[in-house]
């Protein structure tokens, strides 16, 4: 009889010859336990997915009780269905008047795809700019707009019309003019190694999109609700997007993404041609009254209140000779070491030890920190305790 993980190796989809192959059985909090019972503490929540960890009572609640009620009714937009509709008036009441519009979709690459789309229409412009080192996804047209051509190379033809600027360097704004449709931007570059901008950076920017009449795209896809310390990382730079995306955190465990805009930018996608962006599972029930829930808890207990209290912490003890740098904000977090090598062994010893954490895919020398919101300082104390221990073991 063949093994749990000899049958994913077999019959699953494989994305790399070295998948990690932890086989977990149940989540809790910040904790994953395997078949033996041993707890691992999640350090990257699923890459910003479990905000409010794992098996969060008030989502499984709100998943159980719309599940009695109806799952798939009909594809996105046509029906009236309770969950999208009081979901998308939450959302909207947290977020700046211009944007109040939402476009539910299954994920964050789709959400990419949705606005791309939706400026292209919208503007009558066909040129897009994004950053060096960005990510927005994997999907063909979220691939084009990413910065790395190492993971572009084997699948183009690729979107036309699209060029890269750099990230947080102001003379390249110039790049952006009349013929621009939009520019995707992280609000904080994630797989990069968490590349925080300059305030000044991002109003600049922008200024030179209400000048040029180019939509600005925030892909805030990991980077909202409260990981920085702000329900919304753009509240930092005083700025404001045309085109917000969302993902990860969205759902609380569920898939479920979003691009939001004002009704005026999105009405576009009504007629010339009618339907403009479909999806069938887009704006799902359960997950919009998982993400619903979700929504509540991180509004009702004030989650990004303690967050850069936590930040602090993890400064303060992931001090070594062989950290180079601690960079980010919030709970978004990057810890740069000298090589992949290095770090790749760090991690290692880290999840043997029962601590999760990863690299990022634009910056493989650093190691990823973004664990729940709930994450208390005894925890911290604790991770970061393998964390130091790992590194004394591969450097001393």
């Amino acid at each position: 009889m063949p093994t749990l993980r000899q049958l994913f190796l077999a019959n699953n989809a494989q994305t790399t010859n070295f998948p990690l192959l932890l086989e977990f059985e149940r989540a809790e909090g910040i904790y994953m336990y395997d078949a033996g019972g041993k707890a691992f503490i999640d350090l990257i929540s699923g890459i910003g997915v479990s905000s409010l960890g794992h098996g969060n009572p008030h989502v499984i609640e709100a998943v159980k009780q719309q599940v009695d009620k109806y799952m798939h009714l009909m594809v996105y937009g046509e029906f009236v269905q309770t969950p999208q509709v009081r979901f998308a008036e939450k959302l909207i009441s947290i977020l700046p008047d211009n944007l109040q519009s939402v476009y539910f979709t299954n994920s964050g690459a789709e959400a990419v795809e949705g606005a791309l789309k939706l400026a292209k229409r919208f503007t009558g412009r066909q040129q897009i700019l994004a950053c060096q080192n960005s990510y927005h996804g994997s999907t063909h047209g979220a691939l084009s707009v990413m910065g790395n051509e190492e993971f572009k190379q084997a699948y183009r033809p690729l979107l036309p019309g699209v060029g890269f600027i750099r990230f947080n360097n102001v003379d390249d704004l110039e790049l952006i003019t009349e013929q621009t449709a939009a520019i995707i931007i992280e609000t904080i570059q994630g797989e990069a190694g968490i590349r925080v901008p300059d305030a000044a950076y991002l109003q600049a920017l922008r200024a030179r999109c209400n000048e040029t009449g180019t939509l600005l795209i925030l892909d805030e896809i990991q980077a909202a609700f409260g990981r920085t310390g702000k329900l919304f990382a753009f509240e930092h730079f005083g700025i404001v997007p045309d085109i917000l995306l969302l993902a990860k955190a969205l759902g609380g465990g569920m898939p479920i993404g979003a691009f939001i805009s004002s009704t005026s930018i999105m009405d576009s996608l009504k007629d010339n041609p009618i339907l403009g962006h479909i999806t069938t599972f887009g704006g799902h029930p359960v997950c919009c009254a998982a993400g619903l829930a979700a929504l509540e808890v991180l509004l009702n207990e004030d989650l990004p209140s303690g967050v850069a209290e936590k930040e602090a912490l993890f400064r303060k003890l992931l001090v070594h000779p062989a950290i180079k740098e601690v960079r980010g904000k919030g709970l978004m977090l990057a810890v740069e070491l000298d090589s992949f090598d290095l770090n790749k062994k760090i991690i290692d010893r880290c999840i043997e030890n029962g601590v999760i954490t990863d690299w990022f895919l634009h910056c493989s020398n650093s190691m990823r920190l973004a664990p729940p919101l709930i994450i208390k300082p005894h925890e911290i104390e604790k991770a970061c305790a393998v964390i130091i221990e790992a590194i004394n073991f591969y450097t001393s």
